[in-house]
């Protein structure tokens, strides 16, 4: 019996309302979607980690989720995992025509721009008959909003809705950042004598601007082929290491975080960036 076979064997077992699990029998899809997630992001840690065996084993709990949702569809007879693995198949064939068929694509770029035609194409068909169409159909909303956003960015790109380099998109975020220190000026000169309610509305209203700086971050990112989500990632991952150091250079002192000064964490912070770059 293939590996593939008994899983799928597994999971019907497990959904089987005579004798099968009592909490995966009270599943659903949407009970189960962050589960899935979750679990996409541990094979990307693992990935992260370069550790093979723990990517072995979170890609198996992922395509444990993959067959949990299929089961769930052939219940309501959707589909089932058959039906999922051959639709995969089906879509690789259609947008890979220079490997399964006889067109011809220069290089991994020239790729990248038939790819993204070749869904364009299949966004329209999909929602023909259907209106309004949109360039952002299909977008996922569940994305995580950096990687949301720098997609939504290079489809409105697509078009043509984008500056002619990347000067346009530093003014973009510049203008951005202008109006959200006016927005901050004016949050603290008005906090005194607002009522809650116009708190909150203030509130709102420096969300709205942080979210288009953070936005026109991105799209700086994307003419620079940088992913804002990867950039990110590493800012976080060297501001742990850095307070790590501050936290190990107060220990030494006899202190913790907060038992010293501002300016005694800032500088072991300095000095943590200046052994880094001596080792770099």
């Amino acid at each position: 019996m293939s590996g593939i076979q008994r899983l799928l064997d597994i999971m019907s077992r497990l959904r089987d309302p005579s004798g099968g699990c009592p909490w995966d029998l009270q599943q659903n899809f949407k009970t189960i979607a962050p589960y899935t997630v979750e679990e996409a992001y541990e094979v990307a840690d693992a990935i992260e980690r370069d550790d093979l065996p723990s990517l072995r084993d979170e890609l198996g709990d992922l395509l444990f989720q993959v067959v949990f949702h299929s089961q769930m569809a052939k219940e309501q007879g959707a589909f089932d995992f058959d039906a999922v693995a051959n639709a995969i198949c089906d879509k690789m064939e259609r947008r890979h025509p220079h490997v399964f068929g006889d067109a011809s694509i220069a290089d991994a770029e020239a790729q990248t721009v038939a790819w993204e035609e070749q869904k364009r194409r299949e966004r329209a068909q999909k929602r023909s008959g259907e209106e309004p169409t949109s360039v952002l159909d299909d977008v996922p909303v569940a994305l995580p909003a950096l990687t949301r956003a720098n997609k939504l960015g290079k489809r409105a790109a697509q078009v043509g809705f984008e500056w002619s380099d990347v000067h346009g998109a530093i003014e973009k975020l510049d203008e951005e950042i202008a109006e959200f220190k006016a927005e901050v000026r004016s949050h603290a000169c008005l906090q005194a004598d607002t009522a809650a309610e116009g708190h909150e509305r203030q509130h709102e209203r420096l969300a709205a601007e942080i979210g288009d700086v953070l936005f026109c971050v991105v799209n700086v990112c994307r003419y620079l082929k940088i992913d804002p989500e990867q950039a990110l990632k590493r800012t976080n991952a060297s501001f742990e290491r850095r307070f790590r150091y501050v936290e190990r250079g107060l220990a030494r002192q006899g202190k913790t975080p907060q038992q010293a000064t501002l300016a005694e964490m800032d500088k072991l912070w300095d000095e943590g960036k200046a052994h880094e770059r001596r080792r770099s």
